[in-house]
């Protein structure tokens, strides 16, 4: 029985471990809940920026960390912060313009290499990310943040987004649900197909079968149905006689 139950406690140890395992993977659903504002890309050097209306810096931050744990924090801070989610940046700022809003730019780890000042973010980042950072790379930029860009610029310039830039932002995965519906019908119907993509309405239709033998569509499409003959029967008359020995 010790054998057995102390086997049952390693599995559950080990299926809560997988769970929070799995719940720590991703990142924050940033594109859902906030409007895409800017766009810098260049090949794998992406830059999204995103709004969040009427909060502050620490908030959106402690929002998006209960979404996902990150797997490194910069300390709260009321004009930046950093969430570092594997390979992606999210640099959260005030928006000098609009000191009630927050500035969530995301970066890709391409784009932090490529335009960051590195002495900027030694007081956000661990010495080690940064070092892992910048000492493979040949040089850097002076980049400290979409909310300062006018004085330290990157290099290369942002724009509003288009579709196509919409369309490019971070991916997100959505669960969604949804069903067919006979036309025509008095409801829907699981597992079943109208037949009919470029009608509107609940119009019906059939194959009518002309005297000629011939048929006319009238919108949608049923098996014709099979002619069925009986087969023919004989009648006759027999006797059955007794062989003699």
């Amino acid at each position: 029985m010790k054998k057995g139950s102390s086997l049952y406690v390693k599995l559950a140890l080990i299926l809560s471990l997988l769970v929070s395992l799995l719940a720590g993977c991703g990142s924050p659903n940033v594109k859902e809940n906030y409007p895409l504002e800017s766009v810098n890309r260049s090949g794998n050097s992406t830059s999204y920026v995103y709004r969040a209306a009427g909060e502050k810096v620490p908030q959106v931050a402690a929002d998006l960390i209960a979404e996902h744990e990150p797997d490194q924090k910069s300390p709260d801070n009321d004009d930046h912060m950093f969430l570092v989610y594997d390979k992606e940046y999210y640099h959260l700022q005030k928006d000098p313009n609009k000191p009630e809003d927050t500035l969530i730019e995301v970066d890709s780890e391409e784009y932090v290499r490529s335009n960051y000042d590195s002495s900027f973010l030694q007081g956000y980042l661990a010495a080690s990310l940064i070092g892992s950072l910048f000492d493979s790379f040949g040089g850097h930029g002076s980049y400290r943040g979409y909310s300062s860009k006018d004085t330290y610029k990157p290099k290369q310039d942002y724009h509003a987004p288009t579709k196509d830039d919409k369309k490019a932002a971070p991916p997100l995965t959505v669960e969604k649900k949804g069903s067919i519906t006979r036309r025509g019908g008095s409801g829907s119907s699981s597992g079943s197909y109208s037949g009919d993509s470029s009608s509107s309405g609940s119009s019906k239709g059939s194959i009518t079968r002309n005297k000629d033998g011939g048929s006319s569509d009238s919108g949608s499409y049923s098996s014709p149905k099979k002619s069925i003959t009986k087969p023919k029967t004989r009648s006759g008359s027999g006797g059955i006689t007794r062989r003699r020995r």
